[in-house]
């Protein structure tokens, strides 16, 4: 499963991350931005995964402006 991480700046290009890479890197760093590209079944598919692992997975919609799309994904794994 690869997912789309929020871009750093308008300028930067979307970076991908797989699921391996964020299990790699749990240990230091529990929180992730996902872009709003990437679909919500997939993010769901992500909490189930971390879920039958043990562990909690809190996802919510961070807006960063007024309009309807200017949001991004806020992942929380503990």
């Amino acid at each position: 499963m690869e997912l789309i991480l929020a871009k750093k700046s308008m300028t930067s290009k979307a970076k991908k991350i797989t699921l391996d890479k964020i299990e790699e890197n749990l240990e230091q760093q529990q929180f992730y931005y996902f872009d709003r590209e990437n679909e919500h079944k997939t993010l769901i598919a992500l909490k189930e995964h971390f879920e039958e692992k043990g562990k909690n997975l809190f996802l919510r919609e961070a807006k960063y402006g007024l309009g309807d799309l200017d949001y991004i994904y806020e992942v929380h794994i503990l």
